[in-house]
């Protein structure tokens, strides 16, 4: 699984609220009250709960299970009834037909129709075994942070609102330019990007305008860049990016796929005007290496592939140890990404960005990049 090994896929939320004071008898009793008890025999379309992140079938959470060090390790499980279009139109014509036959009439009213279409639905979700799906959560209790493994907004509102009844506390979506979640120093910059005089900046952008900078300084200096707080890293984009300009049934995408994606029809797509919606990042620091997807709008990660922990299969307590640093390592790369974009939204402040953006527009121009 994602949050213990393999590739990960996760947004980021915020915790908002106050914890009781016996937070551990707390969790323990409402992470068993709301956890997975299995669908009924009825027409449920939906059923959810939590569940132990190793052993799926656990809902006991005995000797607190979910409990590593300082983070909370559960999962999320939901179960779901779906009847096909198709099969529920055919079933509700022949249902309508029976019905004429047996009332004698010639044509069934609006309500009717509705009620019969109704009837044979429940029916067939009644027959309908459920599909299960699985959702990681990861949360920091010391900082209030949390990943959840899935970017559908679908899941992810189910996910908030059981957080939510379970833990009477509000997981926030996380993106670095919202108030709430920043840095007093970053918020102000924001602020002030929102409110400059030569061309306010929608914080909204920000994360486009940030893929495109990260860009441009992958191709200087050979990727590296002095990280405020983490340091020397070299960054560097790899493989697939993804370029979009306008919004909903007006907008345009380019894709630019490759080893290295010289990219030249993704700096043709940039001259246009085109945004970067996603790009696909290769973080080194020290020895460690990671790759991943950030998806700029509510700078997610996917497919985040991380430095190799040493093999999982082995005693116990080795082997909390090992999730441990699996999860710091994980922090890390979100910390350096956070660190990265305060860092530019600083640098896009307006007496700082006119000599950024000359670069650019050079690097832009050129053909080769350098």
């Amino acid at each position: 699984m994602g949050l213990l090994n393999g590739p990960l896929t996760f947004s980021r939320f915020m915790v908002v609220g106050r914890p009781p004071s016996d937070f551990s008898e707390f969790i323990d009793q409402r992470i068993k009250r709301h956890a997975f008890h299995g669908i009924g025999t009825d027409a449920q379309e939906k059923i959810m709960g939590w569940v132990g992140i190793e052993n799926l079938l656990d809902t006991d959470f005995r000797h607190a299970s979910y409990a590593w060090g300082d983070y909370l390790l559960f999962s999320l499980r939901i179960d779901r009834r779906s009847v096909p279009p198709s099969l529920l139109k055919i079933r509700a014509l022949e249902a309508e037909q029976q019905h004429l036959k047996e009332t004698g009439r010639k044509k069934i009213d609006k309500a009717t129709r509705e009620q019969i279409r109704d009837s044979v639905r429940q029916g067939l979700l009644g027959r309908t075994l459920p599909t299960p799906s699985f959702y990681e959560i990861c949360w920091s209790v010391s900082n209030g942070s949390l990943l959840f493994t899935n970017l559908s907004e679908k899941v992810m509102q189910d996910f908030q609102d059981l957080f939510k009844a379970s833990f009477d506390l509000t997981p926030l979506p996380y993106v670095p330019w919202d108030p709430q979640v920043m840095d007093k120093e970053t918020a102000g910059n924001v602020e002030a990007l929102q409110t400059a005089d030569a061309g306010a900046v929608d914080p909204k952008t920000l994360g486009r305008e940030f893929l495109t900078w990260l860009w441009f300084k992958s191709e200087e200096r050979n990727g590296t860049i002095l990280i405020p707080g983490v340091g020397e890293t070299e960054i560097n984009l790899v493989r697939r990016l993804v370029l979009e300009s306008g919004d909903g049934d007006y907008s345009e995408s380019v894709v630019c796929q490759g080893m290295h994606a010289d990219l030249k029809e993704g700096r043709d797509a940039l001259r246009r005007g085109k945004k970067i919606k996603e790009a696909r990042l290769k973080l080194s620091r020290d020895a460690a290496t990671w790759e991943f997807t950030l998806k700029a709008d509510r700078f997610q990660f996917q497919s985040l592939k991380m430095p190799v922990v040493m093999d999982m299969k082995e005693e116990q307590e080795n082997r909390d140890g090992r999730v441990l640093e699996r999860i710091y390592l994980l922090e890390t790369v979100i910390r350096s990404m956070d660190r990265l974009f305060a860092m530019f939204v600083s640098l896009r402040l307006p007496e700082n960005w006119q000599h950024e953006r000359t670069r650019m527009e050079k690097w832009l121009q050129s053909s080769s990049g350098q």
